[in-house]
């Protein structure tokens, strides 16, 4: 079901200086971003690595679900399945419970996201991602 590590990410109050932090520990500068409505970021994505794979900075208010005591939180990593619904219903049939439902994330972009907390408190990130399938469809 879990095919391959497509999208990890992280969470960060000031996503601006994150990115800047990101950027000078990676050599490279964000191929994405999500202006709020102040103009500052609230999403900046970079393809890092061998396998072109994407590191997501969210602001914090987006994170998904309460991040308070005994609550899952910080990064989620997230794995591309074929069949998002499918995924989750499996996963809650297995004993996890839905920490964020499925959720588009961007009109039309074919990415999608949900997460599950696992039986043992692991935020499980699942998604289609579009970007994943290009991947292997060039033989990466």
């Amino acid at each position: 079901m879990l095919r391959g590590l497509a999208t990890i990410s992280f969470f960060a109050d000031d996503v601006e200086a994150a990115g800047e932090w990101y950027a000078e520990l990676l050599g490279a500068r964000p191929y994405f971003r999500v202006p709020g409505p102040d103009g500052r970021a609230v999403y900046l994505e970079f393809r890092i690595g061998d396998h072109q794979q994407e590191l997501g900075l969210i602001d914090t208010r987006f994170r998904p679900g309460a991040a308070g005591a005994g609550e899952p939180g910080g990064a989620v990593a997230y794995w591309h399945v074929d069949d998002l619904e499918g995924a989750v219903e499996r996963l809650v049939s297995m004993g996890a419970r839905v920490h964020e439902k499925v959720t588009a994330r961007g009109e039309g972009t074919g990415f999608a996201t949900a997460s599950v907390v696992d039986p043992f408190g692991n935020v499980l990130g699942v998604m289609t991602n579009p970007h994943y399938l290009r991947m292997l469809a060039a033989g990466r």
